[in-house]
């Protein structure tokens, strides 16, 4: 319990101290969410109601697709984890200790907006607070587990980009960030179901703010964290010690099983 501590006390300053870590869990995501705030609140009035629940999947977003996964890889390509290995460090503490210190630090940026986004740019403040704070915390363990998966499944650096990239562009047009999913083509909407963001979005619509929403919200809930047990269990399956090590415990492509949840949504929600 003493070394789980120290090892999270370590990778939680890491994430203050190093410039990249910084950038992805504060000032990315805090940074847009004031331009967000400032501007398209008056363009489209109605942003208002999804500002502050949008803007805390943008730092969530951030935290865990963009800046956890890289630190994973580039740790196993220098060969710490095999080092771990060798000092009886068990593989699910490798992958726990850095995802909850990224969740740690996407809940104080979500805190911050969760908390100034109705004083400051008008957005609309949830009618459940104690389960707008729920669905954050959901939210962000689920995409921890999603970023340690990428981590996990990534041959390189350059990897972890793309695969992030085609979760986290998609998740801002059509996940019901931007714009509504009533808005979204019958066609379109369909394809956004296989988005995590979309049941956020709609949790969030739903139970903390008393919205209509087009897919049942408790659901969509469940879809959601499921989607981050299945990642979290797939990532601790397929790690991998040591880059060179041609013994592999899965093959990557198991991690597409990781949408099975999702598409049960799309079936079910």
């Amino acid at each position: 319990m003493i070394a789980f501590r120290n090892h999270f006390a370590y990778e939680f300053k890491t994430g203050l101290r190093n410039s990249t870590s910084l950038l992805m869990n504060y000032l990315f995501p805090l940074g847009f969410y004031a331009m967000m705030g400032a501007v398209m609140v008056k363009i489209n009035p109605g942003f208002g109601a999804v500002l502050a629940p949008a803007m805390i999947l943008v730092a969530v977003m951030a935290s865990t697709l963009l800046g956890q996964p890289g630190p994973l890889v580039e740790a196993r390509d220098a060969g710490i984890f095999r080092s771990f290995k060798i000092n009886g460090v068990p593989a699910i503490s490798i992958l726990a200790i850095p995802m909850l210190t990224t969740v740690f630090h996407a809940l104080i940026a979500s805190t911050i907006i969760a908390l100034t986004a109705a004083p400051i740019f008008d957005g609309a403040a949830p009618q459940n607070w104690a389960m707008f704070a729920l669905l954050t915390l959901v939210t962000t363990l689920s995409f921890g587990s999603i970023g340690a998966l990428i981590g996990v499944i990534s041959n390189g650096v350059r990897s972890t980009v793309l695969w992030s990239q085609l979760i986290f562009l998609p998740s801002m047009l059509l996940g019901g960030m931007m714009m509504p999913l009533d808005m979204l083509p019958e066609s379109v909407r369909s394809f956004s179901g296989l988005l995590p963001t979309t049941y956020a979005m709609q949790a969030f619509s739903g139970l903390a703010f008393n919205q209509t929403t087009i897919f049942n919200p408790v659901v969509s809930a469940l879809v959601l964290a499921g989607t981050g047990l299945m990642a979290f269990a797939l990532a601790v399956n397929l790690f991998n010690w040591d880059s060179k090590n041609s013994t592999h415990r899965g093959h990557p492509a198991m991690a597409a099983l990781v949408f099975v949840p999702l598409i049960l949504g799309i079936l079910f929600a």
